[in-house]
Parts: structure tokens; sequence; C-alpha cells
């Protein structure tokens, strides 16, 4: 077993924090233990297969172009969700033009 250094217990031991306010933000918390936890792990060598077998996957090449494929995927959700309300208001702009013309060649606006 390789001998430790004298600050490493410091280094180690857990700071406090205020629990995060938000359901969104103890999650974020919890996780950013868990990685603590499992880089402690791996740094002395008493991780289990798992946690070392999750690293590698996520610093694999390919769960990078999966997460950017995601990313990409987002960006396009909202841009067809843009255009799905510009399109709207386009129909709308169409019928005020169309309702205008009537007016303006005498015919009565239909409601």
């Amino acid at each position: 077993m390789p001998r430790r250094r004298a600050n490493e217990s410091e280094e180690t031991t857990p700071t406090r924090r205020r629990p995060a306010s938000t359901p969104e933000g103890r999650e974020d918390q919890v996780i950013a233990l868990a990685y603590d936890l499992a880089e402690q792990q791996i740094r002395n060598g008493t991780a289990s297969a798992q946690v070392i077998s999750h690293f590698l996957k996520a610093g694999s090449r390919r769960d990078r172009l999966e997460r950017d494929k995601i990313g990409l995927e987002k960006e396009l959700l909202a841009a067809r969700a843009e255009q799905i309300s510009s399109q709207g208001r386009m129909e709308e702009l169409y019928s005020e033009a169309i309702q205008a013309m009537r007016a303006y060649g005498g015919q009565e606006a239909i409601e």
C-alpha cells in the first residue's frame, strides 16, 4: 500500500455546505458529492469495477459524440418550436391582410 502524504487527510476532509433551496440544486450537490467520492476511491485504488467502467465509458469518444448529438437535437427541437410559433403569427398576419383588403374593396369584413 502506498504511503499517504501528511496533507492528504486535509484534502479529503469534507466541507459543509448549506443545502440547496431547490430540488434541482440539491440534486446537483448530491451528484457533486458522488463524483468526489468516486474520484477519491479511484485515487485510493478502492473503486469498484462498476465505478471504473462508468468513467471509462463517460470518457469514450462514442459517449462524447452521443452527448453532442443530444445537444444538437435539443437545438433542433427549439428551432422547430420557434418555426411553429412564427408560422402561427404569419397565418394571423395573412388573415389580417385579407380582412384589410376586403374592407378596402368595400366588402363586408368576415369575422
